[in-house]
Protein backbone atom coordinates (compact mmCIF):
# COMPACT_ATOMS: atom_id res chain seq x y z
CA UNK A 1 0.00 0.00 0.00
CA UNK A 2 2.96 2.30 0.53
CA UNK A 3 3.60 2.30 -3.21
CA UNK A 4 0.20 3.90 -3.83
CA UNK A 5 0.83 6.55 -1.18
CA UNK A 6 4.16 7.45 -2.77
CA UNK A 7 2.64 7.45 -6.25
CA UNK A 8 -0.19 9.79 -5.28
CA UNK A 9 2.23 12.11 -3.48
CA UNK A 10 4.47 12.32 -6.54
CA UNK A 11 1.60 12.97 -8.96
CA UNK A 12 0.35 15.88 -6.86
CA UNK A 13 3.90 17.12 -6.34
CA UNK A 14 4.49 17.20 -10.10
CA UNK A 15 1.21 18.97 -10.86
CA UNK A 16 1.81 21.48 -8.08
CA UNK A 17 5.34 22.18 -9.28
CA UNK A 18 4.11 22.89 -12.79
CA UNK A 19 1.28 25.15 -11.66
CA UNK A 20 3.44 28.10 -10.64
CA UNK A 21 6.69 27.12 -12.33
CA UNK A 22 6.62 30.24 -14.50
CA UNK A 23 6.23 32.66 -11.57
CA UNK A 24 9.98 32.93 -10.79
CA UNK A 25 10.77 32.68 -14.52
CA UNK A 26 8.67 35.67 -15.58
CA UNK A 27 11.60 38.15 -15.77
CA UNK A 28 13.60 35.71 -17.90
CA UNK A 29 10.72 34.74 -20.20
CA UNK A 30 9.59 38.34 -20.48
CA UNK A 31 13.00 39.24 -21.90
CA UNK A 32 13.15 36.09 -24.02
CA UNK A 33 9.82 36.68 -25.75
CA UNK A 34 9.82 40.48 -25.66
CA UNK A 35 6.46 40.66 -23.89
CA UNK A 36 5.23 43.50 -21.70
CA UNK A 37 4.75 43.17 -17.96
CA UNK A 38 1.01 43.63 -18.40
CA UNK A 39 0.78 40.54 -20.62
CA UNK A 40 3.43 38.34 -18.97
CA UNK A 41 0.96 37.04 -16.37
CA UNK A 42 -0.88 35.13 -19.08
CA UNK A 43 1.95 32.61 -19.20
CA UNK A 44 0.69 31.62 -15.74
CA UNK A 45 -2.95 32.30 -16.48
CA UNK A 46 -3.05 30.05 -19.57
CA UNK A 47 -2.27 26.97 -17.43
CA UNK A 48 -4.82 27.79 -14.74
CA UNK A 49 -7.42 28.74 -17.39
CA UNK A 50 -7.11 25.32 -19.05
CA UNK A 51 -7.37 23.60 -15.69
CA UNK A 52 -10.33 25.74 -14.58
CA UNK A 53 -12.36 25.24 -17.76
CA UNK A 54 -11.97 21.47 -17.82
CA UNK A 55 -12.09 20.77 -14.07
CA UNK A 56 -15.85 21.25 -14.06
CA UNK A 57 -16.37 18.32 -16.41
CA UNK A 58 -13.25 16.21 -15.88
CA UNK A 59 -14.15 14.99 -12.40
CA UNK A 60 -17.81 14.10 -13.05
CA UNK A 61 -17.06 12.61 -16.49
CA UNK A 62 -14.30 10.36 -15.19
CA UNK A 63 -16.71 8.85 -12.64
CA UNK A 64 -17.87 6.60 -15.49
CA UNK A 65 -14.39 5.63 -16.73
CA UNK A 66 -11.46 3.51 -15.54
CA UNK A 67 -9.56 5.92 -13.31
CA UNK A 68 -6.25 4.21 -14.03
CA UNK A 69 -6.69 4.88 -17.75
CA UNK A 70 -7.73 8.51 -17.18
CA UNK A 71 -4.77 9.16 -14.88
CA UNK A 72 -2.38 7.54 -17.34
CA UNK A 73 -3.68 9.54 -20.31
CA UNK A 74 -3.69 12.73 -18.26
CA UNK A 75 -0.06 12.24 -17.22
CA UNK A 76 1.03 11.48 -20.79
CA UNK A 77 -0.64 14.66 -22.05
CA UNK A 78 0.78 16.63 -19.13
CA UNK A 79 4.29 15.29 -19.84
CA UNK A 80 4.14 16.12 -23.54
CA UNK A 81 2.68 19.63 -23.15
CA UNK A 82 5.13 20.59 -20.39
CA UNK A 83 8.20 19.27 -22.23
CA UNK A 84 7.15 21.12 -25.39
CA UNK A 85 7.07 24.37 -23.40
CA UNK A 86 10.86 24.13 -23.38
CA UNK A 87 10.80 24.44 -27.18
CA UNK A 88 8.39 27.40 -27.30
CA UNK A 89 9.69 30.10 -29.64
CA UNK A 90 7.19 32.81 -28.76
CA UNK A 91 4.75 34.15 -26.21
CA UNK A 92 1.57 32.74 -27.80
CA UNK A 93 3.13 29.33 -28.36
CA UNK A 94 4.05 29.20 -24.68
CA UNK A 95 0.51 30.22 -23.69
CA UNK A 96 -1.03 27.50 -25.88
CA UNK A 97 1.23 24.79 -24.47
CA UNK A 98 0.60 25.96 -20.91
CA UNK A 99 -3.15 25.81 -21.59
CA UNK A 100 -2.84 22.21 -22.81
CA UNK A 101 -0.78 21.30 -19.74
CA UNK A 102 -3.55 22.75 -17.55
CA UNK A 103 -6.20 20.71 -19.39
CA UNK A 104 -4.17 17.54 -18.79
CA UNK A 105 -3.77 18.39 -15.11
CA UNK A 106 -7.54 18.86 -14.80
CA UNK A 107 -8.05 15.22 -15.81
CA UNK A 108 -5.15 13.89 -13.72
CA UNK A 109 -5.57 15.41 -10.27
CA UNK A 110 -9.21 14.33 -9.60
CA UNK A 111 -8.21 10.72 -10.20
CA UNK A 112 -5.83 10.87 -7.24
CA UNK A 113 -8.55 11.87 -4.77
CA UNK A 114 -11.09 9.48 -6.29
CA UNK A 115 -8.70 6.51 -6.44
CA UNK A 116 -7.50 6.68 -2.83
CA UNK A 117 -10.72 5.20 -1.32
CA UNK A 118 -10.72 2.50 -4.01
CA UNK A 119 -7.17 1.20 -3.53
CA UNK A 120 -6.46 1.92 0.15
CA UNK A 121 -7.85 0.20 3.26
CA UNK A 122 -10.40 2.32 5.11
CA UNK A 123 -8.04 2.81 8.05
CA UNK A 124 -5.39 4.38 5.81
CA UNK A 125 -7.57 6.64 3.67
CA UNK A 126 -7.27 9.79 5.86
CA UNK A 127 -3.49 9.48 6.11
CA UNK A 128 -3.12 8.91 2.37
CA UNK A 129 -5.32 11.92 1.65
CA UNK A 130 -3.07 14.00 3.88
CA UNK A 131 0.08 12.74 2.16
CA UNK A 132 -1.37 13.57 -1.26
CA UNK A 133 -2.29 17.08 -0.10
CA UNK A 134 1.20 17.54 1.31
CA UNK A 135 2.51 16.84 -2.19
CA UNK A 136 1.01 20.15 -3.29
CA UNK A 137 2.58 22.01 -0.38
CA UNK A 138 5.93 20.28 -0.90
CA UNK A 139 5.86 21.27 -4.59
CA UNK A 140 5.90 24.92 -3.60
CA UNK A 141 8.61 24.34 -1.02
CA UNK A 142 10.94 22.30 -3.21
CA UNK A 143 9.63 21.82 -6.74
CA UNK A 144 9.37 25.47 -7.82
CA UNK A 145 12.74 26.47 -6.31
CA UNK A 146 14.42 23.46 -7.94
CA UNK A 147 12.89 24.58 -11.22
CA UNK A 148 14.32 28.04 -10.67
CA UNK A 149 17.78 26.63 -10.01
CA UNK A 150 17.57 24.52 -13.17
CA UNK A 151 16.56 27.64 -15.09
CA UNK A 152 19.87 29.20 -14.15
CA UNK A 153 21.37 26.93 -16.84
CA UNK A 154 18.61 27.74 -19.36
CA UNK A 155 14.95 28.63 -18.97
CA UNK A 156 13.85 25.54 -20.92
CA UNK A 157 15.55 23.01 -18.60
CA UNK A 158 12.79 23.00 -15.91
CA UNK A 159 10.11 22.23 -18.51
CA UNK A 160 12.11 19.35 -19.99
CA UNK A 161 12.85 18.00 -16.51
CA UNK A 162 9.20 18.05 -15.39
CA UNK A 163 8.12 16.55 -18.70
CA UNK A 164 10.60 13.67 -18.34
CA UNK A 165 9.70 13.09 -14.68
CA UNK A 166 5.98 13.05 -15.55
CA UNK A 167 6.65 10.45 -18.24
CA UNK A 168 8.35 8.26 -15.64
CA UNK A 169 5.34 8.73 -13.36
CA UNK A 170 3.06 7.63 -16.18
CA UNK A 171 5.13 4.45 -16.51
CA UNK A 172 4.79 3.91 -12.75
CA UNK A 173 1.01 4.35 -12.96
CA UNK A 174 0.87 1.84 -15.83
CA UNK A 175 2.86 -0.70 -13.84
CA UNK A 176 1.59 -0.18 -10.28
CA UNK A 177 -2.00 1.08 -10.43
CA UNK A 178 -4.79 -1.48 -10.64
CA UNK A 179 -7.86 -0.88 -12.76
CA UNK A 180 -10.35 1.32 -10.90
CA UNK A 181 -13.55 0.84 -12.87
CA UNK A 182 -16.93 2.34 -11.93
CA UNK A 183 -19.41 -0.03 -10.39
CA UNK A 184 -22.01 1.21 -12.86
CA UNK A 185 -22.47 3.98 -15.38
CA UNK A 186 -23.66 7.24 -13.78
CA UNK A 187 -27.47 7.35 -13.99
CA UNK A 188 -28.85 9.80 -16.50
CA UNK A 189 -25.62 10.18 -18.49
CA UNK A 190 -24.43 13.70 -19.23
CA UNK A 191 -27.52 15.35 -17.84
CA UNK A 192 -26.81 13.79 -14.45
CA UNK A 193 -23.37 15.39 -14.45
CA UNK A 194 -24.97 18.82 -14.71
CA UNK A 195 -27.61 17.96 -12.10
CA UNK A 196 -24.89 17.21 -9.56
CA UNK A 197 -24.26 20.95 -9.31
CA UNK A 198 -27.94 21.79 -8.69
CA UNK A 199 -27.85 21.43 -4.85
CA UNK A 200 -24.93 23.86 -4.71
CA UNK A 201 -26.66 26.40 -6.95
CA UNK A 202 -29.76 26.22 -4.74
CA UNK A 203 -27.84 26.66 -1.47
CA UNK A 204 -27.14 30.18 -0.21
CA UNK A 205 -24.39 28.82 2.02
CA UNK A 206 -22.73 27.17 -0.97
CA UNK A 207 -23.03 30.31 -3.08
CA UNK A 208 -21.47 32.39 -0.30
CA UNK A 209 -18.78 29.80 0.28
CA UNK A 210 -17.68 29.59 -3.33
CA UNK A 211 -17.79 33.37 -3.78
CA UNK A 212 -15.51 33.66 -0.76
CA UNK A 213 -13.27 30.90 -2.07
CA UNK A 214 -13.00 32.73 -5.40
CA UNK A 215 -12.02 35.97 -3.66
CA UNK A 216 -9.50 34.19 -1.45
CA UNK A 217 -7.67 32.66 -4.40
CA UNK A 218 -8.01 35.85 -6.42
CA UNK A 219 -6.06 37.72 -3.75
CA UNK A 220 -3.47 35.04 -3.01
CA UNK A 221 -2.99 34.20 -6.70
CA UNK A 222 -2.45 37.83 -7.66
CA UNK A 223 0.18 38.21 -4.95
CA UNK A 224 2.10 35.08 -5.91
CA UNK A 225 1.99 35.62 -9.68
CA UNK A 226 4.36 38.59 -9.68
CA UNK A 227 6.31 37.85 -6.51
CA UNK A 228 9.30 36.73 -8.60
CA UNK A 229 9.12 39.87 -10.76
CA UNK A 230 8.99 42.06 -7.66
CA UNK A 231 11.99 40.32 -6.10
CA UNK A 232 13.99 40.81 -9.28
CA UNK A 233 13.10 44.50 -9.47
CA UNK A 234 13.25 45.34 -5.77
CA UNK A 235 16.30 43.35 -4.71
CA UNK A 236 18.02 42.71 -8.08
CA UNK A 237 17.81 38.94 -7.56
CA UNK A 238 18.73 36.56 -10.39
CA UNK A 239 16.38 33.68 -11.14
CA UNK A 240 18.32 31.17 -9.01
CA UNK A 241 18.10 33.31 -5.90
CA UNK A 242 14.42 33.96 -6.52
CA UNK A 243 13.99 30.19 -6.39
CA UNK A 244 15.71 30.10 -3.00
CA UNK A 245 13.32 32.69 -1.59
CA UNK A 246 10.38 30.76 -3.08
CA UNK A 247 11.62 27.69 -1.23
CA UNK A 248 11.15 29.47 2.08
CA UNK A 249 7.64 30.53 1.08
CA UNK A 250 6.82 26.95 0.15
CA UNK A 251 8.18 25.73 3.45
CA UNK A 252 5.78 28.14 5.11
CA UNK A 253 2.86 26.57 3.24
CA UNK A 254 4.03 23.07 4.14
CA UNK A 255 4.46 24.01 7.79
CA UNK A 256 1.05 25.67 7.91
CA UNK A 257 -0.68 22.67 6.31
CA UNK A 258 0.89 20.33 8.84
CA UNK A 259 0.01 22.47 11.88
CA UNK A 260 -3.25 24.00 10.72
CA UNK A 261 -5.52 21.62 12.61
CA UNK A 262 -4.22 22.84 16.00
CA UNK A 263 -5.55 26.44 15.93
CA UNK A 264 -8.82 25.22 14.40
CA UNK A 265 -9.29 22.89 17.39
CA UNK A 266 -8.29 25.53 19.93
CA UNK A 267 -10.11 28.56 18.50
CA UNK A 268 -12.88 26.94 16.49
CA UNK A 269 -13.08 26.85 12.71
CA UNK A 270 -14.65 30.29 12.24
CA UNK A 271 -12.35 32.10 14.68
CA UNK A 272 -9.19 30.49 13.31
CA UNK A 273 -10.05 31.31 9.70
CA UNK A 274 -11.19 34.84 10.53
CA UNK A 275 -8.04 35.65 12.50
CA UNK A 276 -5.84 34.14 9.80
CA UNK A 277 -7.49 35.99 6.90
CA UNK A 278 -7.46 39.34 8.72
CA UNK A 279 -3.78 38.99 9.59
CA UNK A 280 -2.85 37.93 6.05
CA UNK A 281 -4.67 40.97 4.64
CA UNK A 282 -2.65 43.30 6.89
CA UNK A 283 0.62 41.60 5.93
CA UNK A 284 -0.19 41.87 2.21
CA UNK A 285 -0.41 45.65 2.59
CA UNK A 286 2.85 45.83 4.56
CA UNK A 287 5.01 43.42 2.55
CA UNK A 288 5.71 45.42 -0.64
CA UNK A 289 7.08 48.33 1.41
CA UNK A 290 9.85 46.33 3.08
CA UNK A 291 13.31 47.28 1.85
CA UNK A 292 15.23 44.36 3.35
CA UNK A 293 15.26 40.97 1.63
CA UNK A 294 15.48 38.97 4.92
CA UNK A 295 12.55 40.94 6.37
CA UNK A 296 10.49 40.47 3.20
CA UNK A 297 11.29 36.75 3.13
CA UNK A 298 10.26 36.34 6.78
CA UNK A 299 7.02 38.26 6.25
CA UNK A 300 5.99 36.28 3.18
CA UNK A 301 6.96 33.02 4.88
CA UNK A 302 4.47 33.97 7.61
CA UNK A 303 1.83 34.81 4.98
CA UNK A 304 2.22 31.45 3.30
CA UNK A 305 2.23 29.60 6.62
CA UNK A 306 -1.06 31.27 7.51
CA UNK A 307 -2.49 30.41 4.08
CA UNK A 308 -1.37 26.82 4.61
CA UNK A 309 -3.33 26.79 7.88
CA UNK A 310 -6.44 28.51 6.48
CA UNK A 311 -6.93 26.58 3.24
CA UNK A 312 -7.57 23.14 4.82
CA UNK A 313 -10.06 24.67 7.27
CA UNK A 314 -11.95 26.30 4.41
CA UNK A 315 -11.86 23.18 2.24
CA UNK A 316 -13.28 21.17 5.14
CA UNK A 317 -16.09 23.71 5.41
CA UNK A 318 -16.83 23.55 1.69
CA UNK A 319 -16.81 19.75 1.46
CA UNK A 320 -19.18 19.57 4.44
CA UNK A 321 -21.80 21.57 2.51
CA UNK A 322 -23.17 18.32 1.04
CA UNK A 323 -21.51 15.03 1.86
CA UNK A 324 -23.25 13.18 -0.98
CA UNK A 325 -21.54 15.23 -3.73
CA UNK A 326 -18.08 15.80 -2.32
CA UNK A 327 -16.46 14.86 -5.62
CA UNK A 328 -18.47 17.52 -7.43
CA UNK A 329 -17.64 20.06 -4.72
CA UNK A 330 -13.93 19.23 -5.09
CA UNK A 331 -14.14 19.67 -8.87
CA UNK A 332 -15.92 23.00 -8.50
CA UNK A 333 -13.40 24.13 -5.88
CA UNK A 334 -10.55 23.23 -8.22
CA UNK A 335 -12.17 25.15 -11.08
CA UNK A 336 -12.81 28.12 -8.80
CA UNK A 337 -9.20 28.13 -7.61
CA UNK A 338 -7.73 27.97 -11.09
CA UNK A 339 -10.21 30.48 -12.48
CA UNK A 340 -9.33 32.89 -9.69
CA UNK A 341 -5.60 32.35 -10.25
CA UNK A 342 -6.09 33.04 -13.96
CA UNK A 343 -7.88 36.33 -13.31
CA UNK A 344 -5.45 37.16 -10.50
CA UNK A 345 -2.41 36.73 -12.75
CA UNK A 346 -3.98 39.01 -15.38
CA UNK A 347 -4.97 41.68 -12.85
CA UNK A 348 -1.57 41.40 -11.19
CA UNK A 349 0.20 42.19 -14.45
CA UNK A 350 -2.00 45.24 -15.07
CA UNK A 351 -1.54 46.56 -11.53
CA UNK A 352 2.21 46.03 -11.61
CA UNK A 353 2.59 47.83 -14.93
CA UNK A 354 0.05 50.62 -14.47
CA UNK A 355 -0.47 51.38 -10.79
CA UNK A 356 2.80 51.53 -8.93
CA UNK A 357 4.12 47.99 -8.97
CA UNK A 358 3.79 45.41 -6.22
CA UNK A 359 2.30 47.78 -3.63
CA UNK A 360 -0.89 48.00 -5.71
CA UNK A 361 -1.01 44.19 -5.89
CA UNK A 362 -0.62 43.95 -2.11
CA UNK A 363 -3.53 46.33 -1.57
CA UNK A 364 -5.68 44.43 -4.08
CA UNK A 365 -4.89 41.11 -2.37
CA UNK A 366 -5.75 42.54 1.04
CA UNK A 367 -9.14 43.82 -0.17
CA UNK A 368 -9.91 40.42 -1.76
CA UNK A 369 -9.15 38.58 1.48
CA UNK A 370 -11.26 40.92 3.60
CA UNK A 371 -14.17 40.54 1.17
CA UNK A 372 -13.68 36.76 1.30
CA UNK A 373 -13.80 36.86 5.09
CA UNK A 374 -17.01 38.88 4.97
CA UNK A 375 -18.62 36.41 2.56
CA UNK A 376 -17.60 33.43 4.68
CA UNK A 377 -19.01 34.95 7.85
CA UNK A 378 -22.17 36.41 6.27
CA UNK A 379 -23.02 33.09 4.66
CA UNK A 380 -22.37 31.09 7.82
CA UNK A 381 -20.01 28.82 5.87
CA UNK A 382 -17.46 28.57 8.66
CA UNK A 383 -19.97 28.01 11.44
CA UNK A 384 -19.54 24.80 13.39
CA UNK A 385 -22.31 22.36 12.46
CA UNK A 386 -23.43 19.12 14.01
CA UNK A 387 -23.37 16.29 11.47
CA UNK A 388 -26.68 15.37 9.93
CA UNK A 389 -28.27 11.95 10.50
CA UNK A 390 -26.04 9.25 9.10
CA UNK A 391 -22.92 11.34 9.52
CA UNK A 392 -23.56 13.53 6.46
CA UNK A 393 -24.23 17.24 6.41
CA UNK A 394 -26.51 18.41 3.63
CA UNK A 395 -26.44 21.87 2.13
CA UNK A 396 -29.43 23.95 3.05
CA UNK A 397 -30.74 26.72 0.79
Amino acid sequence: MGKFTALFFLVMFMIGTDTFLISPLIPTLQAEFGVSTGHAGWMIGAYTLGSALFALIAGPLSDGWNRRTVMLCGLLGFSAATALCGFADGFWTMCLLRFLAGVSAAFTAPQVWASIPAVMPASRIPKTMGVAFSGLAASQAFGVPIGSWLAAAHWSVPFWTIGAASLLLAAAVFRLMPDVKPAAAPPGGRAAILRRYAPLAASSRARSGFLAYLLLHLGSGASLAFAGKWMADRFALPVGQIGTVMMFLGLGTLLGSLLGAYPARKLGRANAAAAGLALIAALYVLGPHLGSLPAATALYLLIFALLGMVFPVIMEALTSLNASIRGTISSLANATMNGANTIGAWISGLLYAQLGGYAAIGLFSAVCLLLALGAFLAGGVLAERAPARGGEAAAKP
